[in-house]
């Protein structure tokens, strides 16, 4: 029985640059789908908090969405790390205790 042999070859490595030296285009054309998926997951979201019961009621959680969305829309070249800020708690020096987190010293 013959076997049926597949050859795969990622792309040329040639063709593979660094994000930082990739132009507009190439980095839309190797992230467009993912990002559009991504899109079209935040709509299908949103669209079922608006249907769901209590989903016209203001919430910190959908509030703080809301201002991350608009925070993209913003023409910013740092909108990654505001919003990754924006979504980020505010440090704790006490955290270990405040969150139960227990260590070996403290066992």
């Amino acid at each position: 029985m013959a076997r049926l042999q597949f050859h795969y070859e990622p792309f040329p490595p040639h063709r593979i640059r660094p994000m930082s030296q990739q132009t507009a285009d190439e980095i839309l054309d190797a992230s467009y789908l993912e990002v559009r998926a991504k899109v079209l997951e935040l709509a299908a979201v949103l669209d079922r908090l608006d249907r769901a019961p209590g989903g016209a009621e203001r919430s910190p959680r959908r509030d703080q969405l809301t201002q991350a969305i608009e925070m993209l829309l913003a023409d910013d070249p740092d909108r990654a790390a505001k919003v990754q800020h924006w979504f980020s708690r505010q440090y704790d020096p006490d955290w270990k205790t405040n969150l139960g987190v227990e260590t070996p010293s403290t066992k």
